[in-house]
């Protein structure tokens, strides 16, 4: 899992509320646990027209949203199935954060843990970011903050061990491996049937 710091990028908006994680990506393209390739897929039904051709009216096909690495969606974003996927997809189109008023839970779970930045925003602020699509944004994800083009500022709250697995690039299991030397040494020592032996030894010589 990459790093995020930091992230300074344009916006771009998908208005629509309640995007569930089968718009996302649909359910027949959850035939793989390969992250990479599944950006090709997302948005899949809204993005391409029946011939496969891009669909022009799209938002993420327009020539401004090209290159944008923060989504601002419409309300309830990502409710539905849970579905792992639908964050993979979004962070291989090249996404890295989703802003929104309302976000699900499941999705934004998963998506912190694979580091997709899902930020719950007021729904003044969220009111603003989508009168304004196409402003770029600064977010500092140790400082919890968006900072906007005229200066002003919104801050947004984040779980303490999200923001360190965030920062340091590591997901959980990458976390849990990182204490593997504790881990064993604990393993060694603890009460237990498989350290009998050893505890015993360790009261004899207390």
């Amino acid at each position: 899992m990459k790093p995020l710091t930091h992230l300074r990028s344009r916006t771009a908006v998908i208005s629509h509320e309640n995007i569930d994680t089968d718009r996302i990506i649909p359910a027949r393209f959850l035939t793989t646990t390969e992250r990479v390739g599944l950006g090709r897929v997302a948005f899949n039904d809204w993005r391409y027209l029946p011939d496969g051709r891009p669909n022009p009216s799209f938002e993420l096909n327009r020539p401004e949203a090209r290159g944008c690495e923060i989504l601002v969606a419409g309300r309830n974003f990502g409710c539905g199935s849970s579905r792992e996927h639908a964050p993979w997809a979004l962070l291989d189109f090249g996404l890295r954060a989703v802003l929104s008023s309302e976000i699900a839970d499941i999705f934004r779970n998963n998506s912190l843990k694979n580091g997709l930045l899902a930020i719950v925003v007021s729904e003044a602020e969220h009111r603003y970011l989508l009168e304004h699509p196409g402003i770029e944004l600064a977010i500092d994800v140790a400082a919890q903050t968006i900072e906007l083009p005229d200066g002003g500022r919104f801050s947004f709250q984040l779980d303490p061990f999200v923001k360190h697995c965030l920062l340091a690039g590591v997901d959980q299991l990458g976390f849990l491996l990182s204490h593997a030397v504790d881990i064993e040494r604990y393993e060694r020592t603890a009460p237990g049937p498989a350290n009998s032996g050893a505890v015993a030894r360790h009261a004899s010589h207390a």
